[in-house]
Order: C-alpha cells, then sequence, then structure tokens
C-alpha cells in the first residue's frame, strides 16, 4: 500500500480503548485483579483504581464487585 492510499476498512481493526480493555477483563467470569489490568492497559494501579470508581461506576453507571480470592488477592467483576 503507497502512502496515499488509504486503507481498506475491512483491513484496519476496530481500535479498542484500554477503558474497553478493562471492561472486557471485568467481565470475565473470573474477573480480573488490579495487576491484570495494570499488564493489559499499561496503566498505573492508581489510575485503574481511579478508572473503575470514576469512568465506570460514576459516569457508565456499571456496578463493580469485589473479593478476595486465595491465590488471586482482590478481584473485582462487572455484574450484568
Amino acid at each position: 500500500m503507497s502512502k496515499n492510499s488509504t486503507p481498506n476498512t475491512t483491513d484496519v481493526a476496530p481500535r479498542q480503548t484500554k477503558q474497553q480493555i478493562m471492561i472486557d477483563l471485568l467481565r470475565r467470569p473470573e474477573g480480573a485483579n488490579i495487576e491484570e489490568i495494570t499488564a493489559a492497559t499499561e496503566w498505573q494501579s492508581h489510575t485503574v483504581r481511579g478508572a473503575m470508581s470514576g469512568a465506570l461506576k460514576k459516569k457508565l453507571g456499571l456496578e463493580i464487585t469485589s473479593e478476595k480470592v486465595e491465590e488471586r488477592g482482590r478481584v473485582y467483576r462487572i455484574e450484568d
């Protein structure tokens, strides 16, 4: 493909935001802990906690639960 040509829309994967990555992880049956989310998003742990509290809970109105799980620590989930 030359510099001046535009890519075919079928050739371009849809852009997935870090917020969407976090939501997808939290919607898994096993949920996600802070370390898993930080690895996937490359955010720091305080940014992940802030995004859960602000963007997901307050702005999007998602219900996030957490529980302490042996071997994994605190695990967060979005309840559908």
